[in-house]
């Protein structure tokens, strides 16, 4: 069976003939030798008739295969992991596969850097964009699917797991602990993670949901460089419309990373960003926006990754604007500034795998976001962005559907100039006055 291409900037990356509606993933994870156990429980759907489930997986090994009860064959084909279906399941028909799999789990090193299963000084971090999830579990791992998950970890004592969701149970034996963390709303699978480290919680006033970790004597700097979260969360919400999940949890590891990371529901920070300055704060607004603009309305595809990062981008606006550090005008002529100075040979709106995480893709994704403002004014702007938020709620999106959706509250504007003039030639617009 040839396997049908899903997404051409991750071509080896999901498979387009069934969905997974669930994952259980149980994890034992010895940290001292980076080794992992593993067991995953998918319940699937097969959009397609078929006989086998083509899955990602990545510098871990299969050991045993069960489906619908009976064992069954794994083969290694190309990129993937396959594993045959005791007969044929028809579209539609669900079915669910049993996974034994273990090994030590390290980071996949490609086109983007590395990303996934990643050791710290004294703990584990996973950045799942794009395709990081298959370092650490089986999965059908493309951003148009999102499922509910549970994980279950087990780890040295003394280490706290820090996973997507809500915290279940937590309990303690002499050599290790297990936590139990499940995640109902819907989740693309890059956007899974787990953080492994000698976490602390850190007490904060719980204004707006969140939780912060961190190791100990890092209280005074988190809750320094965090202050302004509540009147970042007031702002954000009510510009974008209420925030989309439980808590927001922030993780602050021991090593210093060179950029923050985003997860559902929680951002990983290093301790290189705890600071009140502009440019740490930008950070923390960024991966703030990204709950509503990447997470709850996750992109159909990766071409559309602007619909992410431009929407961070320009939630960093905004929040200057709010806060009064210094007015969006102000920011986004000098991101214009910035990008007229810039070769213009990139097409934001299908900028290649190459280049998806280019700068360019957010300072121009932001500035399209900045002209339609401009054109529409704050009141049905931001009317705009708060229906956008609501009607796709943990759901998929693409540029397509931002381009109709955008129409129904242009009042007789043309936002569809607007949005080629941005993301489909190559050539810099004017400022937008």
């Amino acid at each position: 069976m040839h396997h049908r291409i899903l997404d051409e900037y991750t071509k080896h990356h999901g498979s387009p003939d069934y969905t997974v509606e669930h994952y259980d993933v149980n994890l034992v994870v010895k940290l001292a030798s980076n080794h992992l156990d593993g067991r995953a429980m998918l319940r699937i759907r097969a959009l397609v008739d078929l006989n086998e489930i083509a899955l990602n997986l990545n510098g871990l090994k299969i050991i045993k295969a069960t489906c619908q009860g009976r064992k069954v064959s794994v083969a290694k084909k190309h990129h993937r992991v396959v594993v045959s279906t005791p007969n044929r399941v028809k579209a539609g028909e669900h079915i669910e596969l049993n996974l034994r799999y273990g090994g030590n789990p390290a980071v996949d090193n490609g086109p983007w850097g590395e990303v996934g299963w990643e050791e710290l000084t004294d703990g584990i971090l996973v950045s799942g964009q794009p395709v990081g999830a298959s370092t650490w579990f089986p999965c059908n791992d493309h951003p148009s699917y999102k499922s509910s998950y549970r994980f279950e970890v087990s780890t040295d004592a003394g280490y706290r797991v820090v996973a997507n969701g809500d915290l279940l149970s937590q309990r303690r034996s002499a050599s290790r602990s297990t936590w139990i963390y499940e995640q109902r709303e819907p989740m693309a699978t890059y956007l899974a993670t787990l953080q492994i480290g000698r976490y602390a919680e850190i007490a904060f006033d719980r204004g707006h949901h969140l939780l912060a970790y961190s190791v100990p004597g890092n209280d005074l700097a988190v809750r320094g460089a965090f202050a302004k979260h509540r009147q970042m969360a007031e702002i954000f919400e009510r510009k974008f419309g209420p925030y989309p999940f439980e808590n927001y949890k922030i993780v602050v590891v021991d090593d210093e990373l060179e950029i923050p990371l985003e997860a559902q529901g929680m951002s990983i920070f290093g301790r290189n960003h705890l600071s009140l300055d502009w440019e740490a704060q930008r950070l923390i607004a960024h991966e703030f926006a990204h709950q509503w603009f990447g997470n709850s309305l996750t992109p159909a595809g990766w071409k559309d990754i602007w619909l992410n990062e431009g929407f961070a981008c320009f939630s960093e606006w905004v929040y200057s604007e709010h806060c009064g550090a210094m007015p969006m005008e102000q920011r986004a002529r000098s991101a214009w500034e910035k990008l007229n100075a810039l070769p213009q040979d990139l097409v934001i709106g299908d900028p290649g795998p190459e280049d998806m995480f280019d700068d360019r893709v957010y300072k121009r994704g932001a500035l399209a976001l900045y002209a339609l403002l401009k054109e529409l004014g704050d009141e049905a702007f931001y009317e705009m962005l708060r229906d956008w938020t609501g009607t796709y709620q943990h759901g998929s999106v693409d540029a397509k559907k931002f381009g109709k959706h955008l129409k129904k509250h242009a009042r007789g504007i043309e936002t569809d100039q607007i949005l080629h003039n941005w993301l489909s030639e190559l050539q810099l617009p004017p400022f937008p006055s």
